[in-house]
């Protein structure tokens, strides 16, 4: 894919760099020029451009025509917000994603504004820290479909109900898919048959609202 990166600080330049690593072709649009010098030598000349970010004149020399995805990643909500519009309205685009950095902004980073993906700092922060205050040791890896199913890892508790049980006993939320245990450092592919064991990390795809029920299966405790 060819991603155009509007903002290169650290997030915009670490975003390249994975991309890059990745396979994927990245341009990083900048308007300050020691910044710039800097990318292009991390990342290469050809990497990145100097260039108002909110100009269509500069997203046209990124090569905006031939994007699949701009990601607008700077410290100034208006930038972001001008970039993602033109990128959708202006430049047809098929994905934009932008960086909120004020909470109340988070408004306007919608649909109608060219804005696919908002991604709110302030508001991904405080449901982080809510999951881990309500889910223990579960870990949430990755969000699907906008957040309504997630990729969890979780560790079987030692005096779990779910130690010493097959896979097909469990009482599993019924939106919940058990995709690979993890033992003593070898993959196994989950089964009907597989008797779970205390330790055992189980990596599980769950719909948002019963990752709570998947926590209390692998750590609700057997009574005495």
């Amino acid at each position: 894919m060819l991603v155009i990166i509007v903002g290169g600080g650290r997030t915009g330049s670490e975003l390249a760099s994975m991309l890059i690593g990745q396979g994927h072709q990245v341009k990083v649009i900048d308007d300050r020029p020691i910044m710039v010098e800097r990318l292009k030598k991390e990342l290469g000349e050809d990497q990145v451009v100097l260039g108002d970010v909110s100009s269509p004149s500069t997203l046209e020399a990124a090569g905006i025509a031939k994007a699949n995805v701009l990601a607008a990643v700077t410290a100034e909500d208006e930038a972001n917000l001008v970039a993602t519009t033109l990128a959708r309205f202006e430049f047809n685009v098929p994905r934009t994603i932008a960086r909120v950095n004020n909470p109340d902004n988070a408004w306007m980073f919608t649909p109608e504004m060219g804005v696919d993906v908002a991604l709110n700092q302030a508001d991904i922060l405080a449901r982080l820290v809510a999951e881990e205050m309500s889910l223990g040791d579960m870990m949430t890896l990755l969000k699907l479909r906008k957040g309504q199913f997630s990729v969890v890892e979780e560790k079987v508790h030692p005096t779990a109900t779910a130690v010493g049980k097959t896979l097909g006993e469990l009482k599993l939320p019924d939106q919940c898919v058990i995709v690979a245990v993890l033992r003593k450092g070898d993959l196994i592919i989950p089964r009907g048959e597989l008797v779970l064991q205390q330790a055992d990390e189980v990596l599980a795809i769950v719909h948002a609202t019963q990752v709570a029920d998947l926590a209390a299966v692998l750590n609700a405790q057997r009574p005495h």
